[in-house]
């Protein structure tokens, strides 16, 4: 059974990476945050009396699931109703940017030159672009395998598939990622 420590550290340590899933994933920063803080919620009212060790996989199906659950309630809504916001344009939300989810800076992140640097923010903007343009389940599969660290039998668990399926998807995410950025220039 996970100490009350053990939760609220599993739950500090995962939110950013989850934040960045679901932005992702939804495309609006105020909707993932509403998403992983439901899913924190969740894990802790109904999973709290788990070992430690079963968090990580749990938190990933809740966080799926709630991701799932919110894009029906979108379809639903939309189905329904027409809101004045629809119609705002797009570059009112703020850029998404990934270096505010690192923790630490290299050394040598701190010495490049401005040029450097603006250039290394722009090819990583575009790469983001890219990962938010790949259908969801390879987004899905590619993030938690690449994004969160997690093995492919993990990432299967979390996403209810078979390994096979999480292979498939990251290989065409990969591929499809590797095709768009060599067609902007980008050699990685």
């Amino acid at each position: 059974m996970a100490t009350e420590q053990e939760l609220s550290d599993f739950l500090k340590n995962v939110e950013k990476r989850a934040f960045k899933r679901s932005v992702y994933h939804v495309r609006d920063a105020e909707a993932a945050l509403d998403i992983v803080q439901d899913s924190m919620m969740k894990l802790a009212e109904h999973y709290a009396d788990k070992p430690p060790g079963e968090l990580p996989m749990l938190f990933q199906r809740i966080l799926s699931n709630t991701t799932l659950d919110w894009f029906r309630r979108q379809k639903t809504r939309k189905a329904l109703f027409s809101n004045l916001s629809d119609f705002e344009s797009a570059s009112d939300e703020g850029d998404f940017n990934i270096l505010e989810t690192l923790d630490a800076l290299g050394n040598s992140e701190k010495n490049e030159s401005a040029e450097d640097s603006t250039s290394r923010a722009q090819i990583l903007h575009q790469i983001e672009e890219e990962v938010q343009k790949l259908p969801g389940r390879q987004r899905e599969a590619f993030l938690m395998r690449y994004w969160e660290e997690m093995d492919v039998a993990e990432t299967a668990t979390a996403m209810g598939c078979s390994e096979g399926s999480v292979k498939t998807h990251c290989s065409r995410a990969v591929l499809a990622l590797s095709k768009a950025l060599k067609a902007k220039g980008i050699q990685l």
